[in-house]
Formats: C-alpha cells, structure tokens, sequence
C-alpha cells in the first residue's frame, strides 16, 4: 500500500469509527478522545527496526504479523468481551491488516481510534451498571452468571450486552448481600466503585494506549517480545536492581487519595516519626521551601513519580492524617531522599523442624522471589552490590551455624531474571562446571559455566517449583537436577527457553532524554546441559505435588506464537552425584504420609473443586441457591478447623464481596498477614521428604558426595 492509499484508508475508517461514536450517545462524563504523542510513532517505527534486525526468530511486519497484532490488542483491550460488541469488531476489522503500515509510515491514528471507540463502550457499559442500582434484584430467579467470556462470542447487539452486565452487577450485590451487607450499604459500595472505574477512564494516557499497541506488537513475534515506556523502563530497573530512591514508603489508592499502607524500616518516612499506615498524601513539593501541588484524585503512579527524586534532595509532603476527616488541618513534612532497598523482594530464610522418626531433623528454607541483580552498582565495582546469589550465600554460611542438615530453595512464582545470578547461584551447590546453554539465530552454541571453585552447601538440597517458576528459575532447577544436586519437588514449571535483552532505543539513536523507551527482545534459546530445551515443555519435577494452576491457562505452551521445544548436543559436564535410584523410595514415603496428613487431604478436595468450577464457568444468581453453597462451605471449613485444632478455633473468612482498595485498611492489612502467615502445606511437606533425604545420605555416603563446603 502506498502512502496516499494509506493515507486514504485512514481518513475512511476514521469517518467510519467517528459515525460509529456517534450512533450512541457518549456518557457525560466520558475522557477526551486520546490521542498519539509526537515521538510514538517514529518510536514504533525504531522498534520494528531493532526486531527486524535483532529478534531470535525472523518475522517480517506484513499483513500476517499485523493480523497477529491486531488480535493481540483487542485481548489487551477487551480480552473478556464485555464492553465491544460485534458491530464494533466488524468495523475494526478494516484495520486487520493495516497495523503494519501504522507503524512503516508513523501514523498511529488508527490504533488510538480503535481504543477511543472502546473507551466510549467501556464507559457506556459502567453507566449501564450504575443505572441497574437503583431498580434492585429479583434473586429467586434460575439464572446464572458466567464469570470468564475470554472464549465466548462477541454480544451481538446492545441488548446482549446489557444482560451480561445486568448479571455481571447481580452477582456484585449478592456477593456483598451474603456477606451480610444491607442494600443501602450496597448501593453505595457499588456507586462508589463503579465510578472508581468511570475515572480510571478518563485518566488513561497516551502513553498506557501506546504501550498497550506496542506489547501486541511484541507478542505477535513471541510472548517474550516487550516494550517499555521510559516509566515502565524504570520500574524494570527498580525490580531487578531491588531498590530504588524515595522516602520509604508503600503506597495505595484508596478513594482518591494517595494512601500510605506500610512504610519501609530504616527509610526516611519511618524515621521521620511523622507518618504512619493511614495517612493521605494529597499534595508533593520539590525542595524545602516549595509549595506542593495537590495530588488528590491523581493516578497512583504519577504521584510516585513525585515523591521520587535525586538522593539526599528535599520532598515535602501536605499530608491528611489517617484520623482526620477531609477538611481536617493538613500537616506539612519535610523528608530526604535516599536509597530504599525492596526488601519484600529479597532472599530470606527459615527453618522448619522435621519429626522424622525418632529423631527432629533441622530443614533450612530459603525463599527467591527474583533472580534480582543491581547491575549498574556492579558495573561500578560497587563491591556491596545487590545480588540474589550473594545474599543466598550469606543466608546458608548463617544456616550451616544453625545447625539445619537439609536446604530447600523455594523458587515457586519465581518468574526469573538475571541469567548471570542463575548461573552464579548454582555455582553454590555445584563445582565447576557448565550451566546452560545458549543458541543464537545463527545457530552458534554458547555454553555459559560456573567458573568458581568450591561449593557453599554440600549437603542433602530440594528445590521447589511450581508453574510460576520460569526462566532463570528453570535453568537453576534444571542444572541440579541434570547434576543430580539435588531432589526437584512441586509441579512442572512454566516452559520458558528463550533469552531476552533490553535495547535503550534513546541511546540507539543519542537522544538527550528518555523519550522513545526499550524494547526487550527474544535473542537466544536455552538449552540444558544434558542438551534438552526448558522451552514449553519446563522442568519435570522428581517429586510432583498436587496444583491449582491449569495448564491450558498458564505456561508457555498456553501462550501463541511460542518457539517449540528444540534439542541440541549434551554439554560437557559429569553429574556430581544420583537421587535417581532412590527417589522411588522418597516418593513412597511421600505418598503414605499425605495419604494421613488431614491438611494435604484438604488441600487436594480444594484444588478439585477448583478445577471443578474452573471448567463449569458459572455461577447461580439464585440466593437460595447461593446460601445453601455457603452453608456447605462454612460448614466444611468448621469441620476443618475441629480436626486441625478443635472446635474453638474461628472458622475461615469467607468472601466479603469487597475488592482490596474497598476495605478498611488495617482489615485490609490483617488479611493479607493472615494469608501470609498461613501454614503453608506443599512446604512442609518438602520439609519432610529432605529429612527423609537427609535419612539416605547418612545410610549411602556416597549419595550426594560433594566437595567439603566452602564459603563463595
């Protein structure tokens, strides 16, 4: 297509999406029309560039990929198919195979169209939603809702659409009437939150439609293929290096205001003796004698924006007290910026104490988040640089001084990160040696190996996974269990083989300031050591345990446009030792002993019922029906709690109807504690099959025959 056929078809489709506005009249209330900033488009244009020229696997942006594309945004928009009606697809589907020549020829007027038009649905639908309060519910009617649409057809008109709200708002009220709520309390609970998402519309940007065009974009090449505006750039930063500067401070959204949950030990908020969980934030200064701008009513993330800065630079902070109503006399505090490690991120440790026959057994526990690194402190030669692997090690020199004679390296919902740390990390248990390897789009083989002599625990080690755990998580894993390390318990882990770089499209191209963002892209594929790919089909774990995660909704191989599974030569490498001849034994052991752990046993009634409701999709609006399920529930979890600790025990809470941000806060923070807190089943289960571990390297010496440890 040319540029004046481009050009032409543009201003055709942008009369047909205006008429198409128009046929519906627009909520009062409704945002502007958004609409493409300057540097996007010649960003969209770079990054085709760098994919053209840098991807792992070679797509060209043509009408196939914008296809792809074009899919990809409306599952991003819209995936459950609630607000677009068929009418609206039929018309975006002009678009279809044009989004390539959006981005060749920098014009992205389409792309914002589409999102403006579902916007306009979006809003009409929660109008729609608000008008239902008023009328009240009849819930003796047989009927049912279906809570997921992701797989459903799009509503064909107004009046199909209206009913899936109409239930959609029904189901809302009764979950909040079961919870004992009356319907003035309802009412206003939902006004409340359905105007929540009113404003969450008219505060979208640019930027967020841009970045939500661009992911599709990545996507259709492979699930990994991601842009990052320069604040999602940021955040990525933040996540990998674990800290960041500001005042130390957790922060929510809670009915307009910026809202302190938590605030960081050692950072200048808590030192500061001024602020507490509660408090509102609703105005940020720069510089001690500045005057703040109010921030009430901001999005979250732009008022983060603010109380960051420079290090030991001044933020000043008009602050609403957690007591006070809102005409109540502000406080004005003053605070220094300075570097806040993310310490809920970090490596931490535990120990769990096995009964394991007549003898109690010490099992060190430590739990990995991320695969995290600071790896610009590095690149300095900041010798105290944040390091996953480095503080791993500093946790097992203080477990072997506790005593324990077992580790497990909880890596469940361990997503990944620095590929470094996860070579680095295995070096703790291994000698030298290979740890993965790496092909690139020429076909060239790396082998990326544990260079360092020594290993910091010799001793009986478990590694738990789930389907959360991917990327470096799997490679780690991987590499124990091809050296024989150690024993690999949990459920098949997530399938992802593939190696991503980030590429600073603003130094590509010298810009003075961020303003064109990063793409991370697909570069290499991972290969184990014993020359098979973790590429969708994971990590096998020796010992698997029952799962919540169904795998046609979560993993590598539920995701299109996935690489396949590939298999290349075995590295050079000899297995350090074999649990292979006795995990039958573990496993027996295992099996005997859930089959009398009353919790375990309710663990797997649960995760069927799960699966149970997972695959029926729906959901009676009949009250009568609805009370006598909760009943069953409650009594259920009643009986539970007798066979676990008796009868004086508080039974579980059930569903409250409210979302995170509609709950008191300390409620809000008792809740999330209590869930944290909660015996964690899998684990000490684990627990139990390293003592038993523990038992075998004792009776078979050479079981696990190591090199004497040394620190690292």
């Amino acid at each position: 297509m040319n540029n004046m056929q481009f050009q032409h078809y543009v201003a055709s489709l942008l009369i047909l999406l205006s008429s198409l506005a128009q046929a519906t009249s627009a909520p009062a209330n409704i945002a502007s029309p958004i609409r493409p900033l300057e540097a996007q488009a010649p960003a969209a244009k770079l990054a085709s560039e760098v994919l053209a020229h840098f991807h792992y696997k070679k797509v060209p942006l043509d009408d196939a990929t914008s296809s792809k594309i074009f899919d990809n945004y409306l599952k991003s928009i819209d995936g459950e198919k609630i607000f677009l009606l068929q009418s609206d697809i039929d018309n975006f589907t002009k678009a279809r195979t044009k989004l390539d020549d959006a981005i060749q020829k920098e014009d992205l007027t389409v792309v914002f169209a589409m999102y403006n038009i579902y916007q306009q649905r979006m809003a009409e639908r929660i109008q729609y939603a608000k008008s239902l309060l008023g009328k009240g519910f009849d819930f003796t009617q047989k009927e049912s809702h279906q809570f997921t649409r992701e797989k459903a057809p799009w509503a064909k008109n107004v009046d199909e659409i209206n009913d899936i709200w109409r239930k959609r708002v029904k189901n809302d009220w009764l979950r909040l009437k079961l919870a004992g709520k009356d319907e003035k309390s309802i009412v206003e609970t939902l006004n409340k939150r359905y105007d929540a998402y009113l404003n969450s519309i008219k505060r979208v940007k640019s930027d967020d439609v841009f970045q939500i065009f661009m992911d599709a974009y990545g996507r259709a090449i492979d699930p990994h293929t991601n842009y990052f505006g320069v604040r999602a750039a940021e955040d990525f930063n933040i996540s990998m290096k674990l800290s960041l500067v500001g005042i130390g401070a957790i922060l929510l959204e809670k009915d307009e205001y910026t809202t302190i949950r938590e605030l960081v030990v050692g950072g200048p908020a808590a030192l500061s003796g001024k602020l507490k969980p509660g408090d509102r934030i609703i105005g940020v200064g720069q510089g001690a004698n500045s005057v703040p701008v109010d921030v009430t009513g901001w999005r979250l993330d732009d008022t983060v924006d603010l109380i960051r800065g420079a290090e030991d630079s001044v933020v000043v902070l008009d602050v609403l007290p957690v007591e006070a109503g809102p005409d109540a006399q502000h406080k004005r505090i003053q605070l220094v910026r300075k570097k806040i490690n993310v310490e809920q991120q970090a490596a931490k440790k535990s120990i769990i104490d096995v009964k394991n026959g007549e003898t109690t057994r010490r099992v060190g526990v430590i739990a990995l988040p991320v695969f995290y690194q600071d790896f610009g402190a590095r690149q300095k030669g900041d010798k105290e640089f944040k390091s996953a692997t480095r503080d791993v090690s500093r946790l097992l020199e203080e477990l072997k001084k506790e005593k324990v004679e077992a580790v497990i390296l909880d890596l469940r919902n361990n997503g990944g990160g620095s590929l470094d740390e996860a070579i680095e990390l295995t070096g703790l248990f291994i000698d030298k040696g290979p740890v993965v390897q790496e092909r690139d789009a020429k076909g060239k083989v790396q082998i990326d190996s544990d260079n360092n002599a020594g290993v910091a625990w010799s001793g009986p080690l478990g590694v738990m996974i789930n389907r959360g755990s991917a990327s470096a998580s799997e490679i780690f894993a991987a590499a124990i269990q091809d050296y024989g390390r150690g024993v690999i318990i949990g459920e098949q882990s997530f399938g992802k083989g593939t190696v991503q770089s980030v590429v600073d499209m603003d130094k590509l191209v010298s810009n003075d300031a961020p303003k064109f963002g990063q793409v991370k892209l697909t570069i290499a594929q991972f290969f184990r050591v014993n020359g098979g790919t973790t590429q969708l089909k994971g990590v096998t774990p020796d010992i698997s345990m029952p799962t919540m995660s169904d795998p046609d909704e979560m993993g590598e191989s539920s995701l299109e446009n996935a690489l396949p599974w590939a298999q290349i030569k075995p590295a050079n490498y000899a297995p350090v030792s074999t649990i292979k001849p006795y995990l039958p034994e573990l496993n027996a052991n295992y099996q005997a002993r859930i089959k009398k752990n009353k919790e375990f046993q309710f663990l797997i009634e649960d995760i069927a019922e799960i699966t149970a409701l997972r695959k029926k999709n729906m959901i009676s609006l009949n009250e009568a029906e609805r009370r006598k399920e909760r009943e069953q529930q409650e009594a259920r979890l009643a009986a539970r709690e007798k066979a676990e600790g008796g009868a004086a025990k508080k039974p579980r809470v059930q569903d409250d109807g409210l979302q995170a941000n509609e709950r008191n806060l300390d409620e809000d923070i008792a809740l999330q504690n209590e869930r944290k807190n909660s015996k964690d089943i899998l684990l000490n289960e684990a627990a139990n099959i390293l003592a038993d571990q523990v038992k075998l390297f004792i009776s078979n010496p050479k079981l696990g025959m190591m090199q004497p440890a040394v620190s690292k």
